[in-house]
């Protein structure tokens, strides 16, 4: 259940998952127990539930495959079990706050060097779950239930704050991970988003530009950084290559992901046999940042399925191209970008009936042409607004080819 969670973002970018999880979560539903907890493993082969950030998997699955795949289906065929479980967690708080630790709870499993509080961890996905819940009511017409659920969103965000946020934006124990969920789950105030994101990228590095964070944060880290503007340390995390890193274990020969950062290092040698997989997959789920935002190609939450597409890439130092496709059910959706000595070259497709906004990461808006043309000059290519170095447009279905001229940070 918390692979499943971690991963399931990545694993609708790499495949049509849409038969499997909804399979899947009809065996995620027969193995909640009577009060609404979920288990570790589904189908339930162990004893072990309510986990925080497994358990949680019972509500981030099926709402991820909905965004995907646009089933409003699965969505009534869970939201009671879901409904289950944030009651669950409620009782199973106190006063909000997750801290009643069964003795079975995996932290942030599998991490480097720090450990994060099992309380915090849970109260930050026992907030983000609730708000997923919030959303699919409304996604289901259920507005009475949607405002009932939001509002205990606000109410878990505030005593989590109260808790674990000082004044200054730092959060309990200081760990990548803890700022990798606020950020990504929304708990902090928009004056202290800047200031937990630039926590984080101090961490990172004072750890000479690696990772610590296990499976819990790791499918955030690189996300929130690119969006709270630090690309580049997302970019150095990706490609660094000594331990612990993901690139770490391609330089030592391998060609699936492991299970743990520290599967075999050169000076240990290889971890408990017990427990050390070498063809895993939570740990990969950095690959919904490089489909998002190094290729750019995202849905829109507003608009599942990507009838509306969000194209974004995030050009930066170390990496000279992409080109990535996505064959979503209205067609294939692709991008493929270089960047040479700064000059921008971008073909991006958009399927037919969607439409999609388009971020050129260009110095001004005026440098940006499409085909050949300035961009002002062709139909259908509307030009909306700069914003954070890019300009951005609205488009319709076609296959386009901009070209600008990066700033001179990203060149």
């Amino acid at each position: 259940m918390g692979d499943a969670q971690v991963f399931v973002r990545t694993a609708t970018c790499n495949a049509d998952v849409a038969a499997f999880f909804t399979k899947w979560l009809v065996d995620v539903n027969d193995g909640q127990s009577s009060d609404g907890a979920y288990f570790d493993v589904s189908p339930a082969t162990t004893g072990n539930h309510g986990t925080p950030a497994w358990a949680d998997a019972g509500v981030i699955c099926p709402w991820t495959i909905y965004l995907a795949y646009g089933d409003r289906r699965l969505l009534e065929k869970h939201l009671p079990s879901m409904i289950k479980w944030i009651e669950w967690c409620r009782v199973h708080s106190t006063n909000l706050i997750r801290d009643k630790d069964r003795g079975g709870d995996y932290a942030d499993w599998l991490s480097q060097g720090t450990d994060t509080p099992k309380d915090v961890i849970g109260t930050a996905y026992f907030a983000y779950s609730t708000r997923l819940v919030a959303k699919a009511c409304k996604v289901l017409g259920k507005h009475e239930e949607a405002a009932k659920y939001e509002a205990l969103f606000q109410e878990i965000k505030a005593a989590f704050n109260k808790r674990y946020v000082a004044a200054d934006g730092r959060i309990a124990d200081n760990t990548q991970c803890v700022y990798a969920m606020a950020l990504k789950f929304e708990l902090l105030s928009e004056a202290l988003k800047p200031k937990a994101a630039q926590y984080l990228e101090d961490d990172i590095k004072a750890k000479g530009w690696h990772l610590s964070t296990g499976f819990v944060g790791v499918s955030y880290l690189l996300s929130v950084l690119t969006e709270s503007g630090k690309t580049d340390t997302a970019y150095k995390l990706l490609l660094e290559d000594t331990f612990p890193s993901w690139l770490f274990s391609v330089r030592h020969g391998a060609t699936t992901i492991w299970e743990r950062w520290d599967g075999w290092t050169p000076d240990r040698g290889f971890q408990d046999p017990g427990m050390n997989s070498f063809n895993h997959y939570s740990l990969g789920s950095c690959g919904e940042w490089l489909f998002n935002s190094l290729a750019g190609i995202a849905f829109d939450p507003e608009l599942p399925t990507y009838k509306h597409i969000i194209c974004k890439p995030h050009p930066g130092d170390g990496i000279t191209w992409a080109n990535a496709s996505y064959e979503s059910i209205h067609g294939m959706i692709a991008s493929s970008w270089k960047n040479e000595s700064g000059r921008f070259a971008w073909s991006v497709a958009i399927p037919a009936n969607t439409t999609a906004t388009i971020y050129v990461p260009a110095q001004n808006a005026a440098g940006v042409t499409e085909s050949g043309k300035p961009t002002a000059q062709v139909e259908g290519v509307k030009f909306l607004r700069m914003e954070n170095g890019a300009a951005v447009y609205a488009v319709g279905s076609g296959i386009y080819r901009f070209q600008s001229t990066l700033s001179a940070a990203i060149k």
